[in-house]
């Protein structure tokens, strides 16, 4: 392995590692991007975890984790793509191996009833991704390598071996992980899952069913808001784990969280343009937004804290075929650019609830927008209702806050939160689509507070 090392170019890494989809940080300015480690893997083919640390001027730092592999004498940075490194890594998986390094010990876990690989198994990328890289293996297993690397459990594999414990059949199963256990850094690395053979994109379904019946696609958010009810309702089902008991929540946590909201709507509404016709129904109204949202934060206490998805949407599902098709909910890690710390927080189920409706609003505007398929007006909200009764119907009703009217209170103070940051994204991003953030927050102006 030392000719591994001594083809690493520093300079290199520091001119690739920005232009990669997965890197964290691109609109800052990177100082400095150093080899901090090389754990060895396999030597046939040369095979290497390489510990990339990623600098910048306001003296913050990132760690990467990057695949290394030699071909043709060369380095190449991004190894997990090419199938005999990629292979390796599935051999160590397959063969619980561990790996000793200076940084450490790599374990490698595969459990029992995972299937066994092929000796050269193929390997090809699953697909274009914004923070991790996922290949699929032997078109049975997808091995997903988390690319920015922080102390401590991924929530990804927390959720899976404790739903899959649990007998959550709505997850792609879990068949292995790696990690790496030291005395400056202790992290998982990547997981492997059973790979959905025949699933469709929830996102992508939405959009090809609301251009041909929308009817039958209310009838799967039906189906939807009862996975998501009993997937809570078994995330708040064991008291005995520490990481997992669900916590009562409070009047200080419920107004800390209120005060965040009510700092960002203070700052977006700022920046609203004054001379866009689109954004005319909700400007010079955050004094409005804000005075609501206080009334629904003494409406909305009560309920209790679990762990959650913290990611939920509809590009975060998988519809599977056939007469026993069933609802597959995927990326248990959160939203990456939070902290792990922060991800792994508990919070009300509800929070969950308001990402999937706010993808509702998004799915009835690209539906017009990309296809050409403008829905009935008031499919959002049959929609919206079709996943709630779903839902109310499976969760567990003690995990929410008491009464119909304090869970609309708390369910809308966490979809104003959703719709800000929306507004905020897509003035930075994508101005053509303010219309659908727009249109959230003037629905959630409307609506009578209990």
């Amino acid at each position: 392995m030392a000719d591994l090392r001594a083809l690493l170019s520093e300079e290199a890494l520091r001119e690739w590692l920005p232009r990669q989809r997965w890197f964290a940080s691109k609109t800052r300015d990177v100082a400095e991007v150093t080899l901090v480690d090389v754990l060895e893997l396999a030597d046939d083919p040369p095979t290497a975890i390489g510990l990339i640390e990623a600098r910048f001027h306001a003296g913050t730092h990132e760690l990467y984790q990057l695949l290394l592999g030699v071909e043709r004498g060369r380095v190449a940075f991004d190894a997990l793509t090419s199938r005999p490194h990629a292979a390796a890594v599935a051999g160590l998986l397959a063969g619980n191996a561990v790996a000793p390094s200076t940084a450490g010990t790599i374990e490698f876990h595969w459990l029992d009833g995972a299937p066994a690989l092929s000796a050269d198994p193929p390997v090809r990328p699953m697909g274009a991704e914004q923070s991790n890289t996922t290949v699929v293996i032997d078109e049975r297993v997808a091995l997903k390598a988390f690319r920015r690397l922080e102390p401590g459990k991924n929530p990804e594999l927390e959720m899976l071996r404790f739903l899959a414990a649990r007998g959550f059949p709505n997850i792609a199963a879990l068949w292995g992980w790696y990690e790496l256990t030291g005395e400056t850094l202790s992290t998982t690395l990547g997981i492997a899952q059973e790979l959905v053979v025949g699933g469709r994109d929830g996102w992508e379904l939405a959009l090809d069913e609301l251009g041909s019946d929308p009817d039958r696609f209310l009838a799967r958010l039906g189906e939807l808001g009862e996975v998501v009810g009993t997937m809570h309702a078994l995330l708040g089902s064991d008291a005995s784990d520490p990481d997992f008991a669900p916590e009562p929540s409070t009047p200080e946590g419920l107004s800390l969280m209120t005060a965040t909201i009510d700092e960002e709507i203070e700052r977006i509404f700022l920046r609203l343009p004054e001379d866009d016709p689109v954004v005319a129904p909700i400007l010079g109204r955050g004094e409005e937004i804000r005075d609501r949202l206080q009334a629904m934060s003494h409406a909305g206490e009560g309920g209790r804290l679990i762990r959650n998805h913290g990611d939920l949407h509809l590009g975060q599902t998988l519809r599977t075929h056939g007469r026993d098709g069933r609802w597959v909910i995927l990326d248990f890690e959160g939203e990456p650019a939070r902290p792990v710390t922060d991800r792994r927080r508990k919070r009300s189920p509800l929070r969950d609830v308001a990402g999937m409706l706010r993808s509702f609003a998004y799915a009835a505007s690209a539906s017009a927008v990309q296809r050409g398929n403008p829905v009935p007006a008031d499919w959002e909200q049959r929609a919206r209702d079709a996943f709630l009764d779903g839902y109310l119907s499976h969760v567990d009703a003690n995990l929410l806050p008491p009464g119909p009217s304090a869970i609309h209170s708390l369910l809308g103070i966490y979809e104003l939160e959703k719709a800000v940051y929306e507004l905020r994204y897509e003035l930075d991003n994508r101005p053509d689509w303010i219309e659908v953030p727009v249109a959230g927050v003037e629905r959630i102006l409307s609506e009578p507070i209990a």
